[in-house]
């Protein structure tokens, strides 16, 4: 079935497998970014507790009344592996094998649809950042390295998101994660700047004819361990940090400064 036609600068509101299957056409988005809800100040509940109300060691929580391995989980799981991708298939199986039926898994399939709709709809150069905890995140990361490929990672972000606390025998639980993934092996990437701090600044105090600013570092081996090169270049003989060619190199690139001494700086 087609996707139903949408206009600019729409807004959807509600459940977003849905919305994707009905809306939202093949490699038509750049990006992506998803924070599913799992982790929240909501009520708790332990979540490898199995559906008979048995508590699993693993304490591991989510939203109470949202992850329950139930008809809809098990409807989930089935149309996954009649119709994912094969491997997605037979990932989502042996994940299920693994964990069992509980409410872990019940999110893991839930994301695993979505993730499936989400890589159709992303263009070939788009990119898609995954928002979770390091409770599911390994599991998560299996999930995108099958559906998107294993290629298809490019950083594991952390984030602070509170200052360091104290949990009862334990380290303090204060982070999440962002799983950075592309689609294919070129995509779109904006390089973000930041003007440079004035303390880091009045380092560069020399300045050539072209009114570039610029500082000097030491070029000789001198007091290395590992040695250096032993050479003479232009009249200086020293225990230098590159061999010759490279220095014949920065040399040619304006990158030497030759001091009043009779040394040789690294611009």
């Amino acid at each position: 079935m087609s996707p139903k036609p949408i206009t600019e600068n729409t807004l959807f509101y509600g459940d977003n497998l849905i919305i994707l299957r009905e809306y939202i056409t093949s490699e038509s988005v750049d990006l992506i970014y998803l924070d599913p809800p799992f982790n929240s100040s909501r009520n708790y509940n332990v979540l490898f507790k199995d559906e008979k109300g048995i508590d699993s060691e693993s304490q591991i929580t989510a939203f109470e009344d949202t992850w329950h391995w139930n008809m809809a989980a098990e409807h989930t799981y089935t149309e996954l592996l009649t119709e994912a991708p094969d491997h997605v298939a037979k990932m989502i199986e042996s994940l299920r094998g693994f964990i069992g039926e509980n409410q872990m898994m019940a999110y893991l399939v839930m994301m695993a649809a979505r993730l499936v709709e989400l890589h159709r709809v992303l263009k070939a150069t788009g990119s898609l950042y995954l928002h979770c905890d390091p409770t599911a995140s390994h599991y998560l990361k299996i999930i995108l390295d099958v559906i998107f490929g294993p290629t298809s990672f490019r950083n594991e972000i952390v984030w602070q998101r509170t200052s360091a606390h104290n949990d009862p025998h334990r380290y303090g639980a204060n982070i999440d994660i962002l799983l950075y993934n592309t689609k294919g092996s070129t995509w779109t990437w904006n390089q973000q700047y930041i003007s440079h701090s004035s303390e880091y600044l009045t380092r560069f105090r020399q300045h050539d004819p072209d009114g570039r600013a610029w500082t000097d570092a030491d070029i000789t081996a001198k007091g290395l361990s590992g040695g250096g090169y032993d050479y003479e270049y232009k009249g200086i003989r020293s225990l230098w940090r590159c061999p010759i060619e490279t220095m014949e190199k920065l040399d040619a690139e304006g990158h030497l400064h030759f001091t009043k001494a009779g040394g040789i700086r690294l611009k």
